[in-house]
C-alpha cells in the first residue's frame, strides 16, 4: 500500500504524525512525505520539521494508494496553487483513498475533490467548506465514497484508524490503536466549541484567523 503525505511549510505536526503514527503500522504499507519541493518543512511552531523525501512531481499519481493532506497555516498558498491542485486531483482520480485532516480539507475542495459532498474540518474553519461546494458537518470523520476528511488535528488518528478497519476490519485497526495505547482520558471535557467555555471559543477562533 503506497501512502504518501503532502506536506508543505507551516503545517500542524500532529495532523500529519498522528495519522503516520496509524498507517505506517498497517502491514505492507510504504509511506512517504512528498511536498513541492524535497527537504525539510518547518511546522507552524518553528521548533519541529517534518522531511519531505521527494518533491510531488517526481511521483507518479497513478502509484499513489492512500493520499493524506494535513493542515496548518501553511497550505493557504496551496489553494490557488495549480501544480499542487493538478497533481492532487490526478492522484484522486486513481487513488483508493483521497484524507485530509484539519484545514487539509481545503485543498481538497479547492481541487474539486469535495464537489457535492459532506466534509469537516477544524471547526474555527468549517465555513470555508461550503465556498468549494462541500456540505460542512461537524462530524469528526466525515467518508464519502473514498474520501475521508477529519475534524481539527487530533482527530486524525480517529480517521485513520476508521481508514484502516474499512481497508483491513476492526482487528487490525483494534491491535494498531492498542499498539500506540491511543486510550484517550483527557483532563478536561473541552475539546469542541459545544463544550467550551465561550470565551475560550473565542479566543481560539481569533488565533485561527478568518477561514481559508
Amino acid at each position: 500500500m503506497n501512502i504518501k503525505f503532502l506536506i508543505f511549510d507551516k503545517l500542524t505536526a500532529l495532523d500529519a504524525v498522528g495519522p503516520y503514527e496509524v498507517l505506517s503500522r498497517l502491514p505492507g504499507s510504504e509511506v512517504e512525505f512528498l511536498a513541492k519541493e524535497a527537504g525539510p518543512k518547518p511546522t507552524d511552531t518553528g521548533m519541529l520539521s517534518l522531511v519531505a523525501a521527494r518533491a510531488f512531481s517526481e511521483v507518479d499519481p497513478a502509484d499513489v494508494d492512500i493520499l493524506l493532506i494535513p493542515g496548518g497555516e501553511g497550505n493557504r498558498p496551496m489553494l490557488s496553487d495549480e501544480e499542487t491542485l493538478e497533481w492532487v486531483r490526478e492522484v484522486h482520480a486513481g487513488s483508493e483513498w483521497t484524507t485530509s485532516v484539519c484545514t487539509g480539507a481545503m485543498v481538497l475542495g479547492a481541487a474539486g475533490v469535495l464537489e457535492g459532498l459532506s466534509a469537516t474540518t477544524h471547526w474555527a474553519h468549517m465555513e470555508g467548506l461550503a465556498k468549494y461546494g462541500a456540505t460542512p458537518t461537524s462530524e469528526r470523520v466525515v467518508r464519502e465514497g473514498k474520501v475521508f476528511t477529519a475534524a481539527g488535528v487530533s482527530s486524525g488518528i480517529d480517521m485513520a484508524l476508521t481508514l484502516v478497519a474499512e481497508m483491513t476490519g476492526p482487528k487490525v485497526a483494534q491491535a494498531i490503536q492498542l499498539g500506540i495505547e491511543y486510550d484517550p482520558e483527557p483532563p478536561f471535557d473541552a475539546g469542541s466549541p459545544e463544550k467550551s467555555d465561550p470565551a475560550i471559543v473565542e479566543f481560539i477562533r481569533n488565533l485561527e484567523g478568518q477561514p481559508a
